[in-house]
């Protein structure tokens, strides 16, 4: 599979007009794509999702099946209707590099197709009327009476369209399937779950193939662990643990010993369990359930690694020296059993109040190992973002209660330090062995995301490496110099802004964010398929037999494809819901005062975070009063025509809350008072040295 192409975020250009052909050459049909290394100009699209941006992506109408389709991120005019997916638009295409291209709506196109449509249910005499839950869906669906489905009035329903039924300007649906009050407490996560296609029941060869995974014994080709103090830490509310821990001191070295639940044991190649899990990608974790990836019977029973009992195991002992330097390494197929389960909390507990108990000697030597392990990510320079995140709180029958900053423990990032240490133990294992393989790949940001970034910085005192080779120690020292700066919180999300999405590969191509050569996921494969490939891989070197599985080489690319593919489903999946809660809790807080920053805008309004709870809601330029404001696509501001009023992102307000919407999940600001303070306190630049601006093109950003 090719190097994946370098994303667009589709409101950044204008396309470029089409070329006059000349008289000799043929024009190409709109409806027919190019197969010889490019796209007409003017095609035929469909609409098939969307990106992590948000952002409409599209592929041609007509395409030969043989072929990988092009990545095309559609940018719209505002002029037409929002597309969603399933839309079929006439579009001006530009191709960027390689396979990456950039489309222009000119209109949408009437649909040929029955399209799916997800909303609430109202009734009328003749029937009923469908109101869309996406916030892109414009129109409202008409229901013939039959077609009801015996729906109630206020019930979120699925349907289809009905293009062929004469509709008298407007497009008639029927109900497939009723799924209960949109009020209800799951709603938000059933809306998000249906909205992305997200599988979410097992059928019965599945379950059934679960259901007969025996219980683990000893037996050849294992290593019996079950002496080795294995400790789970994991969050308060988990039910599932696939990892246990342990560290002991080898002299002036550390031995660490990673476990991590055999899956590929019960989840064998070909199976209907196996294909199940590939169809899935990885389980989706909304606020209030998980989607998992295999069925209960595996993810909090067998593979779940709960104290005092055997259970089958992955593991990977780790010898590190003083400074967190990785040593050596040897990967063992065992049988284990954890003597305890802890949380996050209680680990800091037994880390600041001692005792003679084995969980807490325990504890001592996982921070020592985490130390050296700390020690070793600070100097190999790994990115280090400080930016709060939020937890949704529901009540007992399941409404949201509060949304309260998540606390970030020094347990946390021990856990992540020993599940990184085991990452990159096993993809260096897959290189060495020249062995299938799924990698982790983080590229470094485009040069169109870095002078975007130079730009905002510049407004805020900072300036950024601007030689070749940018690396995360980069961003590290504008983090510093901004921390505890006013403007902290900006260059933070600036720079988190600025990273390309991480995707999986069959090619190690290296890990931007944590400044490493080779990395793979090996840690959680009762959640990502990704990790279960590598298991395979990994037990097949382990047995010395080299077996060429079925996902060998061949078949890695689309593999890779695929659960990148899911993944990024998963995410706006979980985003989706989450924003839908946010905005249930927010109703109950209409007409009140809240403050807030402004985390980014376009030509249509700025985005505020609200500083308490971090939901971000939207301030429609119709709601700056006083004065007419211009957007400053250059400056990426809004600036008053008379006053010289500013608005710009870093910038701190108080706004009220204006509406909020539970069936689109739309939040709505208007301004409480003027700005707290016109714009960011200006900082000399730490670079003095002047360098030229390059000229780009002006983008807008999500």
């Amino acid at each position: 599979m090719k190097k994946k192409e370098k994303k667009l975020r589709s409101s950044n250009h204008k396309p470029k007009q089409p070329r006059k052909r000349r008289s000799s050459h043929k024009p190409h049909s709109p409806h027919v794509a190019e197969h010889h290394g490019h796209l007409p100009e003017i095609g035929v699209l469909v609409i098939t999702g969307t990106d992590e941006d948000g952002a409409p992506i599209a592929t041609p109408v007509k395409w030969d099946a043989k072929r990988n389709p092009p990545h095309i991120v559609v940018t719209e005019t505002g002029r037409n209707q929002a597309v969603i997916k399933g839309d079929r638009v006439l579009a001006k295409i530009r191709k960027i590099h390689a396979n990456l291209y950039q489309a222009l709506v000119i209109k949408t196109l009437p649909s040929e197709q029955p399209q799916n449509v997800l909303g609430v249910f109202t009734p009328t005499a003749d029937g009923g009327i469908i109101e869309p839950i996406s916030r892109k869906m414009k129109e409202s669906f008409m229901v013939a009476r039959g077609d009801t489905g015996g729906a109630l009035g206020g019930e979120l329903v699925s349907g289809v369209t009905q293009p062929g039924v004469p509709s008298m300007g407007m497009t008639f649906a029927k109900i497939t399937e009723r799924l209960g009050r949109l009020d209800s407490p799951r709603a938000a996560s059933l809306i998000a779950s249906h909205m992305h296609s997200l599988p979410s029941l097992f059928s019965a060869e599945v379950l059934a193939e679960s259901e007969a995974a025996e219980l683990p014994v000893m037996g050849e080709g294992r290593t019996d662990l079950r002496d080795i103090p294995l400790v789970t830490i994991d969050g308060e509310d988990a039910r599932d643990f696939d990892d246990a821990v342990f560290a002991e001191k080898d002299g002036d070295d550390w031995h660490l010993l990673v476990a991590i639940a055999d899956v590929a044991y019960y989840v064998t190649e070909g199976s209907p369990l196996d294909a199940c899990a590939f169809d899935r990608g990885n389980s989706v974790y909304f606020p209030d359930r998980v989607i998992p990836m295999l069925p209960e019977r595996l993810s909090n029973g067998l593979c779940s690694l709960v104290p005092n009992e055997d259970r089958y195991c992955l593991a990977v002992h780790i010898w590190i020296d003083a400074h967190g330097v990785m040593k050596d390494y040897r990967f063992v197929r065992g049988l284990m059993r954890s003597v305890a389960r802890l949380t996050y909390e209680k680990v800091e507990v037994l880390r600041t109040q001692p005792s003679d108990t084995q969980p807490a000697n325990l504890v001592a030597n996982l921070y020592g190992a985490y130390a050296a392990l700390a020690q070793e990510r600070d100097q190999r320079g790994a990115l280090n973002l400080n930016l709060p995140e939020y937890k949704i709180l529901f009540d007992d029958v399941g409404n949201v209660a509060d949304i309260a900053p998540r606390q970030r423990l020094d347990s946390h990032q021990l856990i992540e330090a020993f599940m990184i240490a085991a990452n990159v133990a096993a993809a260096d294992f897959l290189l060495r062995k020249k062995a299938p393989g799924i990698y982790r790949v983080h590229e470094q940001p485009s040069e169109e995301k870095l002078d975007d970034l130079r730009n905002l910085l510049k407004t805020a005192g900072y300036s950024l490496h601007v030689g070749a080779g940018i690396k995360a120690a980069h961003y590290n020292r504008v983090l510093k110099q901004a921390e505890g700066q006013p403007e902290a919180y900006l260059v933070n999300t600036a720079i988190l802004r600025s990273q390309m999405q991480a995707y999986y590969s069959h090619e190690n191509l290296g890990h931007f964010g944590l400044s490493l050569q080779k990395y793979c996921h090996f840690t959680s494969p009762i959640r990502r398929y990704a990790d279960l490939v590598v298991h395979r891989s990994l037990a097949s070197l382990i047995s010395g037999k080299h077996e060429k599985t079925k996902q060998g080489i061949k078949h890695l690319p689309d593999i890779a494809l695929h659960i990148s593919e899911t993944e990024r489903r998963a995410m706006m999946a979980e985003r989706d819901a989450s924003d839908r809660y946010k905005v249930s809790y927010m109703s109950k807080h209409i007409g009140k005062a809240f403050a807030g920053t402004i985390v980014s805008l376009n030509e249509y309004g700025l985005f505020v975070s609200l500083s308490d709870t971090g939901v971000t809601g939207f301030i429609p330029v119709r709601n700056l009063q006083g004065d007419f404001f211009h957007y400053d696509k250059k400056h990426s501001r809004f600036q008053g025509q008379r006053s010289k009023q500013t608005y710009q992102i870093g910038q701190p307000l108080i706004i009220r809350v204006q509406a909020a919407n539970a069936i689109t999940g739309s939040l709505i600001f208007e301004l409480e008072k003027s700005p707290i303070a016109p714009e960011l306190p200006l900082r000399p630049m730490p670079n003095k040295h002047k360098r030229p601006n390059k000229h780009r093109p002006e983008r807008k950003k999500h």
